[in-house]
């Protein structure tokens, strides 16, 4: 007798597997985007545009691969390392990954406390507890009532971020014409090399490309093989969708900055940026950005927290309460705002260091979605092999050449 053939996996609607990639790009609205995006318009007016339009192509790919290991492999990428390596090899990585949360949570801590203080007038170190507090809630909620929940206030904090720096652009006076020209490449000087490795690593984040593979095993579990091609097309269409919204953000926070903050004087800090953005365009918008800068804040630290559990669990095989990891990463942070440190330029280096750390993170993740023995049919295509390499050679380029400009003092 025959054996009966397997049963078709039941379809699902597109739109109810949506949400990882959503979580995931929160990461590229944090505060840290907001530093480097404002600095680098008012700076450099429209120059730098291009940086954002390949960064965000390079995170769409990114994201993709990464939520791709996750549903086909059914682990998350730390996880697969710390199978890999030896254990001295799986210390060392786990160090590198753990100062890139520390440069995560900087940005995020830092930032949701600058918004309380534009929007409350609280000291920055009460805004920095304050953030930490609310993103512990934040992920009580998907400790206790799942992945879903979190996801849809994340969703929903993602929205509140896009309006808030998006309604600027709705009063300002954007030059289009010198817009659009912003998308040819092209440099001038060590600190416009500076920013645009600051709004690569804000853009594209290591922690981001840690996190997305875990948030697809966590809400997806592990794949049946008839499954996985309806998981993969709900997963192009979540990362295209969200990735686009993000990448929007980012541009709109350098379009406000080059039309209304290049020559005027102040603009160095966040702080000062919203001032003129409020004396410039009005009460309301500068309200506008405040919220979405206290949003960015609160989701990201939130999401950056998730991503240091993921990490440590994967590498170090050890389950570490969520109040352990938030303390760890968060002190730094706190130590920044309670001695005084200009945190705009804080925000601005902490990016330069989650620049830093996208190879560690990306070079795995191209070897793995290549591997067939890891991946089976679903491993990726020449063609995507050849892109893939080609992204992570310019950024580790770009990388080498930030380190050998500053520490030659070259202008």
């Amino acid at each position: 007798m025959p054996a009966k053939p397997a049963k078709p996996a039941k379809k699902v609607s597109t739109f109810f597997l949506l949400g990882p990639a959503f979580v995931a790009a929160i990461a590229y609205v944090d505060p840290g985007n907001v530093a480097a995006n404002l600095s680098a318009g008012a700076q450099y007016g429209y120059l730098l545009v291009w940086v954002l339009v390949a960064a965000n192509l390079i995170a769409i790919l990114v994201q993709y691969l990464s939520s791709k290991l996750g549903l086909v492999s059914g682990q998350s990428l730390p996880g697969i390392l710390g199978k890999r390596m030896s254990r001295r090899s799986r210390l060392a990585y786990w160090a590198q990954a753990e100062v890139v949360a520390v440069a995560t949570d900087l940005a995020e801590v830092v930032g949701g406390a600058i918004a309380l203080k534009i929007l409350f007038d609280l000291p920055l170190l009460i805004g920095g507890l304050i953030v930490g507090i609310v993103s512990l809630f934040l992920l009580s909620i998907q400790s206790t009532r799942g992945q879903r929940p979190f996801e849809t206030i994340i969703m929903a904090l993602l929205a509140i971020i896009a309006i808030g720096f998006l309604a600027g652009l709705f009063v300002g006076d954007v030059n289009w014409g010198q817009a659009a020209g912003g998308i040819v490449p092209r440099l001038e000087g060590t600190n416009s090399i500076v920013l645009a490795a600051s709004m690569l690593g804000a853009t594209v984040m290591p922690h981001a490309i840690y996190l997305h593979s875990a948030l697809s095993v966590d809400r997806h579990g592990r794949s049946s093989p008839a499954s996985i091609p309806q998981l993969l097309r709900a997963t192009r269409w979540d990362v295209v969708i969200s990735l686009v919204v993000a990448g929007s953000v980012n541009i709109a926070m350098l379009l406000l900055a080059a039309s209304s903050l290049r020559g005027q004087d102040g603009t160095d800090t966040i702080e000062g940026a919203h001032a003129v953005v409020t004396a410039n365009l009005g009460e309301v918008v500068g309200l506008f950005f405040g919220i979405g800068l206290l949003a960015s804040g609160l989701a990201s630290s939130a999401v950056g927290s998730y991503a240091g559990a993921s990490i440590m669990q994967g590498l170090l095989k050890v389950r570490i309460p969520l109040l352990w990891q938030r303390a760890v990463t968060m002190i730094p942070a706190l130590i920044i705002l309670a001695i005084g440190t200009d945190p705009t330029w804080a925000l601005i280096l902490s990016q330069v260091v989650l620049s830093l750390g996208i190879p560690f993170a990306m070079i795995p993740l191209v070897r793995l979605t290549m591997n067939r023995k890891v991946m089976g049919p679903y491993a990726n295509s020449l063609i995507i092999t050849m892109v893939s390499v080609l992204a992570s050679g310019l950024i580790i380029v770009l990388n080498v050449v930030l380190i050998a400009l500053l520490a030659l003092g070259i202008d």
